[in-house]
């Protein structure tokens, strides 16, 4: 024993520290676990057999439980809107779902309401609601479109009044919308009391279905803005216009509140108890005579007529019942038609003859035929060709007349 401690006696000095460490370690560890048994609660430790896992609150389960509670309150409610009034059972469902978030319009009226209540299942109410809602939604967008609209438009009133307070004090006049509309205006009353006239037959509604009826209308819309354009216009008379007929309400369909307004005469009579049967023309296509000049005095009649469905002489039966001159247009003459019919919208028949009127030259008239209509123009047409013939004929001047020289060989 002293052996062994005289041997480890070199290394006591090192080994005091150590030692000394490991009992400090231990002391503070022990305090620390004093100290912390005394401020945490003992938890007891189960056994892990007895182990059972933490009750979660899941977010499915919640759902389900809020959806359950939900329905049994729809159904309380249903079971107590039985005795209660229906519209009111139905306006609380309403404002429910509208509660609720969905697409529910703010609005219902009491026939939206009544469809409703008729609805044999839920999903049909939802989707009429939805419905009525997408309804809503597009008419207040076109409210807000409409007031912009308008908005815009007084503001560009404004800037134009501004402007033209401003162009007063320039030295050259300017031409505005309104100075050229009083002057077109002029030349109307004008023709009214002096121009030749020009009357449209309004009595072939019948002959028409109602899209071609309304293309018709289109073409007369164009053919007065081409004649109230233009230098010198027709006096343009819509005759046989029954008040009561679908000719008339297309018209003022169109043109609305300025339909009092035209330099035009509409009026029930027909063209027979207007004018003259012996200076009325009357232009049809199928007319076997050709139209070689425009007589100034006279007054062509146009048939109004749209025919898609092709039915030919409609206009023509119509003159030779009234026993009236016919004339067609010099097309053959001017132009390389090869197939197809010859009619002519009633826009185009009117600048053809304000062109005609004005110049007298066909070449320039028939401009205004579509080129879709016919291969092209004739080189020389056939009143050139005669004028051309006629040139060519030899003619040789001979200064002597005839019997000259007999005469004066008697003599000698």
């Amino acid at each position: 024993m002293n052996v062994s401690f005289t041997f480890l006696r070199p290394f006591a000095r090192f080994l005091v520290p150590f030692t000394l460490q490991r009992k400090t370690n231990g002391v503070y560890s022990t305090i620390l676990q004093r100290y912390m048994s005394s401020k945490i609660p003992p938890v007891p430790c189960p056994n892990k057999e007895s182990t059972s896992p933490p009750e979660q609150l899941e977010l499915d389960g919640w759902k389900i439980t809020m959806k359950s509670s939900v329905q049994e309150e729809g159904a309380s409610t249903a079971s107590d809107s039985k005795d209660e009034d229906p519209v009111a059972a139905t306006r609380e469902l309403i404002e429910m779902w509208r509660l609720l978030g969905r697409e529910v319009p703010e609005h219902i009226s009491e026939e939206d309401l009544k469809t409703i209540m008729e609805s044999p299942s839920k999903s049909s109410k939802r989707k009429y609601l939805k419905y009525l809602y997408i309804k809503e939604k597009m008419k207040k967008a076109r409210q807000i479109k409409k007031e912009m609209k308008a908005a815009a438009k007084e503001e560009a009133k404004t800037d134009r009044t501004t402007e033209e307070n401003k162009q007063r004090d320039f030295l050259f006049l300017r031409l505005w919308d309104r100075n050229i509309d009083s002057a077109m205006g002029w030349k109307g009353a004008q023709a009214m009391q002096f121009g030749q006239p020009l009357v449209f037959d309004m009595v072939y509604e019948n002959y028409m279905k109602p899209k071609e009826l309304q293309n018709a209308v289109c073409q007369l819309l164009e053919s007065e803005g081409c004649n109230r354009r233009n230098v010198d216009p027709f006096h343009i008379y819509l005759c046989n216009l029954k008040t009561d007929g679908d000719y008339y309400r297309e018209l003022v369909k169109r043109y609305r509140e300025r339909w009092d307004k035209l330099l035009l005469t509409a009026t029930e009579k027909s063209h027979v108890d207007l004018f003259p049967k012996e200076d009325i023309i009357y232009l049809t296509a199928d007319s076997p005579n050709v139209m070689t000049t425009f007589k100034h005095d006279k007054i062509y009649i146009i048939g109004s007529f749209v025919d898609k469905s092709m039915q030919p002489g409609a206009s023509l039966a119509n003159a030779k019942r009234l026993k009236l001159a016919t004339e067609c247009l010099p097309l053959d003459k001017y132009l390389q038609w090869e197939t197809g019919t010859k009619n002519l919208t009633l826009d185009q028949m009117m600048r053809i003859l304000l062109c005609v009127k004005n110049t007298g030259s066909w070449e320039e008239a028939l401009k205004f035929v579509p080129r879709r209509k016919h291969t092209g123009y004739l080189e020389i047409s056939q009143y050139s060709q005669e004028f051309l013939n006629q040139l060519k004929k030899p003619k040789t001047f001979n200064p002597f007349p005839k019997g000259s020289l007999n005469v004066c060989t008697k003599k000698r």
